[in-house]
């Protein structure tokens, strides 16, 4: 198989150059299918993910290219940060938020606020000011201030700024004239516009679009969604968990072969040690950065915790630490926005910088994404009475989750009692209220947000709609 991959890309590389797109195209959708058919093979290992197997082929594929084109190029198609930041990574973040399970990302808000805002200051601060004391010693090139800010950036920015009218607005559509009528076509069409909608909003007023879109896909899953037919709800789960998956893979198998972009390798070939001197330092000031703030912030927060069962014990600390080390095309796409023109430079600090941010990615990629799966394993073992996954309630965009981060903590098991399936957020709710944000959230939405947007259990009762009469016995 790897020769015949080997043939294959020799004979379209010879082709005539007005052949060139076409061929390009071809080969990376033939690479893409290749990830998936080895992410479905590799699915059931515990060391490797599709993450990996695109980046690892990547790699392959660029070293084949290199090859054959005599050391020249190793690319197949002319990648930029718009193309990223435009159209790939909008429907990975949107599928996050949209998939993101509600209730327990509120209840623990406020402890993600203090990771994102806190903890990323102190990130931040540690890695830039440990890049300017040791990168100031040593011969890389010159740099600016601004450099060694925008090095702590990269590596540990965190956005917490978000506006959620498109949200809103789809779901008040969608609500006011039931689409999904005459056409679930129009439905689906309009929530998928309506998200990208979100991002281009907040780029076009320099706010964070990250967040803008993940927060749009939290409040479309929480209104629009439950506004909809059943087909389109459907539809549109596939939808975006199809295009945020594409997405992935496209971006990984890229950044394989980006990193053996010959250009960026030839300005620092002569200084391999330093080079490599200043991936291990980016690559400790990672490690030290993160831990930095995430055990004494955890400690800070499992003060206001009253239950032991709420407080994040030392394993599960350490599992979010290590968990939060990968780095990926985010990372590329930013060092490429500040160390390069058009993609290309030819100073010699800037492309060590270039070089060094591909380093410490694959390397993050690659080893701590391998242990990754059997740390946490070995950290959070699933309980023996546990089936291992959660099933959600089946009027929620997600189908099927299983928590991360869990004590373990099973009182009907502890009894001897088989576990029973888990009420919906509302049922739980309203039988057992809890005096917190949550709770109040609850009340207001309830009382002033779903019956103007919708959501389940506030939306009239029509035929064909998404609604139906266990919806109603808990207005």
């Amino acid at each position: 198989m790897a020769f015949e991959l080997v043939s294959l890309l020799s004979n379209y590389i010879e082709m005539t150059s007005h052949h060139t797109p076409v061929v390009s195209m071809n080969l990376f959708v033939t690479l893409l299918c290749a990830c998936i058919v080895m992410g479905h093979l590799l699915e059931e290992n515990r060391w490797f993910n599709e993450s990996i197997t695109a980046l690892v082929i990547g790699l392959c594929t660029g070293v084949v290219i290199l090859l054959t084109t005599g050391g020249k190029s190793s690319h197949i198609l002319v990648f930029s940060e718009d193309l990223f930041f435009i159209y790939l990574l909008p429907p990975i973040i949107f599928n996050a938020g949209f998939q993101v399970k509600k209730k327990q990302f509120f209840q623990n808000f406020m402890t993600i606020m203090l990771f994102g805002a806190v903890g990323t200051l102190i990130s931040f601060a540690i890695i830039s000011l440990g890049a300017i004391h040791f990168f100031s010693k040593m011969n890389i090139g010159s740099l600016e201030l601004a450099d060694y800010l925008a090095i702590g950036a990269i590596f540990s920015a965190t956005d917490s700024v978000c506006t959620l009218q498109a949200g809103l607005l789809s779901a008040y559509i969608i609500k006011a004239l039931y689409f999904g009528r005459h056409s679930t076509d129009r439905e689906v069409a309009l929530m998928i516009l309506m998200a990208y909608f979100s991002y281009m909003l907040a780029e076009l007023f320099d706010l964070s679009a990250i967040v803008t879109v993940f927060f749009c896909g939290i409040v479309m899953s929480h209104y629009t969604w439950h506004n909809v037919t059943e087909s389109s709800r459907v539809t549109t789960k596939h939808a975006f968990a199809t295009l945020s998956f594409v997405a992935e893979i496209f971006i990984f198998l890229y950044v394989g072969m980006d990193a053996l972009d010959i250009e960026k390798w030839q300005v620092v070939r002569d200084s391999p040690g330093t080079s490599a001197g200043v991936s291990s330092i980016l690559l400790a000031l990672l490690l030290v950065g993160r831990a930095a703030f995430i055990f004494p912030l955890s400690s800070l927060s499992n003060l206001t915790k009253k239950s032991v069962t709420e407080k994040i014990n030392l394993k599960q600390q350490v599992t979010i630490w290590w968990a939060g080390l990968m780095r990926g095309a985010v990372s590329m796409a930013l060092a490429y926005n500040q160390f390069t023109r058009s993609g290309h430079t030819q100073l010699r600090g800037n492309a060590m910088m270039i070089t060094s941010t591909i380093t410490v990615v694959l390397f993050s990629t690659v080893v701590f994404g391998l242990i990754t799966k059997p740390l946490v394993r070995l950290l959070l073992p699933s309980p023996k009475h546990c089936t291992g996954a959660i099933y959600s309630d089946p009027s929620s965009p997600k189908s099927l989750s299983a928590p991360l981060l869990t004590n373990g903590h099973d009182p009907e098991a502890a009894l001897g009692r088989p576990a029973l399936p888990s009420p919906t957020n509302l049922r739980m709710l309203l039988a057992t209220p809890t005096h917190t944000v949550h709770h109040y959230w609850r009340k207001f939405d309830d009382a002033f947000m779903r019956p103007v947007f919708g959501g389940r259990g506030f939306v009239p009762f029509i035929p064909g709609s998404p609604t139906d009469e266990s919806d109603h016995q808990w207005k």
